[in-house]
């Protein structure tokens, strides 16, 4: 009679002793589509297959899977899976621990790591990796299972992929700051400033100066090597596709600075989008100026500007006429988002400041209050690393990189006043075309 390998044995125990007590505490099974992010090499696409496996073998790959715990305690981990043409041992890291389990080519089942203690409310990182593997042996990985017998312990993590939810939370939370504005004035004009710090500045993130009811305005990076500013204008007929807009629903495009592309936009509702490819400065301060004034014809007319503070000098960036529409800026705000669900991992923060509206009359009403708002993501639960508040005279908007911060959404912050920077704007000699 053939005897079963020790190990095979062992892992046996170990899984059978892992579902006992998942009896008496609780269990979450954290699907690894939705939760991680790629550590070795930093960046890059997630190698997950279609059914929602991580397919690894590399010893110079590592991926991070996040989830976060409400208390302090111990809590069991597991990886649900199975290893194909050969055994592979698996490493998982969690801050100073060291986990191991060794996978064989069986039909997926649960594989204990070990126990680690969660030393307080908050995130906390799995790094999982090949340590040794048979030849060509690869593991297909589809859960972290997590187990805690702490009671009302509570975790919060991307728990389905129903509404894409997979996706949106790989991006992160998005976050916004809505403005205060007087609702006794015909406001046609919205400035502000953006300072982004040192090292906040990661691909996929776009900072978001000048929202108003119809579009947005502000600068995003692209990829190591490109930025720009972005000024968009969504057409009052509702699609994500721009071809499927009539001729009399078109954004049309009056005006673009040198160098300014413009173009129709999609996926996320659709109108006229213009961009500048433009080598922006984390450190730098810059404004964003933007005009919404109606023509009198029915239609509303969107005009934006850009340019470093230090210099007095305006970019403009386009010039949108939106059909059927007639009204002065509503919806003053800002936000920020991370648009590559790839770098979701990665910390963004900048500091909003100085926000200025003028009226009809030419008179400037400073902003000092905003609210912070977020997106499904935040308020779903699905990711809680998203923070917003005031320093001194700016507010600040931090997402992304699983921090332990969470802030209090739907809460209003007052920013200390910066009169003395009241915009000096003489608007005949803006550029316009």
């Amino acid at each position: 009679m053939r005897t079963a390998p020790l190990t095979l044995l062992l892992a046996t125990v170990l899984t059978l002793a892992f579902s006992v007590t998942s009896a008496v505490g609780n269990e979450w099974s954290i699907p690894v589509a939705g939760n991680t992010f790629r550590s070795k090499p930093d960046s890059g696409r997630l190698p997950v297959k279609s059914d929602g496996n991580l397919r690894f073998g590399n010893a110079n790959e590592a991926y991070s899977v996040f989830f976060h715990v409400d208390r302090p305690g111990n809590i069991s981990l597991a990886v649900k899976g199975r290893a194909s043409q050969g055994t592979i041992d698996i490493l998982a890291l969690v801050g100073d621990e060291r986990l191991t389990t060794k996978m064989n080519d069986d039909p997926a089942r649960l594989y204990p790591l070990g126990e680690i203690n969660a030393s307080g409310p908050g995130y906390v990182q799995v790094k999982l990796q090949c340590a040794e593997r048979e030849s060509s042996a690869v593991t297909e990985i589809d859960q972290v299972v997590v187990r805690s017998d702490v009671d009302g312990m509570t975790l919060d993590y991307v728990k389905t992929n129903q509404g894409n939810m997979f996706y949106w939370g790989r991006r992160g939370p998005s976050v916004h700051l809505s403005y205060r504005i007087p609702n006794d004035k015909k406001l046609t004009y919205a400035y502000s400033e953006i300072t982004v710090p040192i090292g906040y500045d990661p691909t996929g993130a776009y900072y978001m100066a000048n929202g108003f009811g119809e579009g947005y305005f502000g600068f995003q990076v692209n990829s190591e090597s490109e930025r720009r500013v972005l000024f968009s204008v969504w057409s009052p007929f509702r699609t994500d596709n721009p071809a499927d807009i009539p001729a009399e629903d078109r954004v049309i495009t009056l005006a673009k600075g040198d160098g300014v592309h413009a173009q129709d936009f999609g996926n996320e509702g659709s109108g006229g989008q213009s961009y500048l490819v433009y080598p922006w400065n984390a450190g730098t301060t810059y404004r964003f100026l933007t005009e919404v004034k109606p023509d009198g014809e029915g239609n509303t007319l969107y005009t934006s500007w850009f340019g470093e503070k230090t210099f007095n000098r305006w970019q403009l960036i386009a010039s949108f006429q939106r059909p059927k529409t007639d009204k002065h800026l509503t919806g003053f705000h800002s936000f920020l988002e991370n648009f590559n669900p790839n770098v979701g991992h990665v910390e963004r923060k900048a500091y909003y400041g100085n926000q200025w509206v003028c009226d009809v009359k030419g008179n400037w009403h400073e902003i000092t209050r905003a609210r912070l708002t977020g997106d499904n993501t935040a308020r779903g639960r699905h990711r809680l690393d998203f923070d917003g508040g005031t320093e001194n005279d700016t507010l600040f908007l931090r997402h992304c990189g699983f921090f332990d911060q969470t802030a209090k959404l739907d809460h209003t912050f007052d920013r200390d006043s910066t009169a003395e920077q009241q915009p000096a704007i003489e608007f005949d000699d803006l550029p316009r075309r």
